[in-house]
């Protein structure tokens, strides 16, 4: 996995600045819903801010159970993470601009750090969760900071966001291959990768998408489809909650570090 890593960022140096794409504000839907400006994108992100407080809801007072506890730090960012992007996307789709922007992204950015850092201290049990997932947080930030300010200089940066927002969708699959997680978990993380995967795509035929269902844009089916896939994930959690102890995780030993 590292070096793999290693070899997208060396790839992205050499490719150099990625710039948002022109016309990025020009939401194929902008007709009002219930009152609300561009009101199906930003009501869709509805989805966001439900999934996150079910999941918070559901698995918070289980967070010590060994079922859960590895990978916690992780996914309780990335649950808050859904719900900080609720407000941050409807934020942004009420009227769109840079400014905006940046609290629709920092969110996301957020949430690929969170379910990164899960994934990864339950599938390589030497890593320090809490160490992980704050690292992960804060290159988050940083990687939202930097496209903010290289856009206020003129010739706006995407790559480190970008990277963390592919991360998961191959890292994640290869820890899980490498450890041999259990059938279930790689499913449910892949139907969630694809969702997301299905998502992007919609993003990017915005305009092609309303045209064809007549009624809901690409931008909108993005953020149900974005929900749907975090949905998948936090199901998946809160089920290993219930079918413990039969779920295959060891206890936590007393150092906080569950065995493998």
């Amino acid at each position: 996995p590292s070096v793999l890593i290693g070899v997208a960022v060396v790839a992205l140096l050499l490719h150099g600045p990625i710039a948002q794409w022109p016309g990025y504000h020009e939401f194929a839907d902008r007709s009002p819903l219930l009152g609300i400006a561009n009101g199906a994108d930003v009501l869709s992100n509805l989805g966001f801010a439900l999934v996150g407080l079910w999941g918070l809801h559901r698995l918070w007072p289980a967070r010590q159970r060994p079922s859960v506890a590895r990978g916690w730090p992780g996914y309780a960012l990335f649950l808050v993470s859904l719900v900080l992007t609720a407000l941050g996307s409807g934020f942004y789709h009420l009227d769109p601009d840079n400014g905006r922007l940046v609290w629709d992204r920092l969110p996301i950015a957020l949430a690929c750090a969170g379910l990164l850092s899960g994934a990864c201290a339950e599938n390589r049990p030497n890593v320090d969760a809490r160490r992980m997932t704050a690292l992960l947080a804060l290159g988050a930030v940083l990687s939202v900071a930097w496209w903010h300010f290289t856009e206020q200089a003129g010739q706006g940066d995407l790559r480190p966001y970008l990277l963390l927002q592919g991360a998961p969708l191959v890292l994640v699959p290869l820890w899980q291959a490498i450890s041999g997680a259990p059938r279930a978990e790689r499913a449910a993380f892949g139907i969630a990768i694809g969702l997301y995967v299905a998502a992007k795509a919609a993003e990017l035929h915005d305009r092609e998408v309303l045209g064809a269902l007549g009624w809901m844009s690409g931008h909108t089916l993005k953020h149900v489809l974005a929900a749907a896939g975090a949905a998948v994930i936090a199901g998946h959690l809160a089920w290993r909650v219930r079918a413990a102890p039969s779920w295959g995780v060891k206890p936590l030993q007393s150092g906080g570090q569950a065995a493998q």
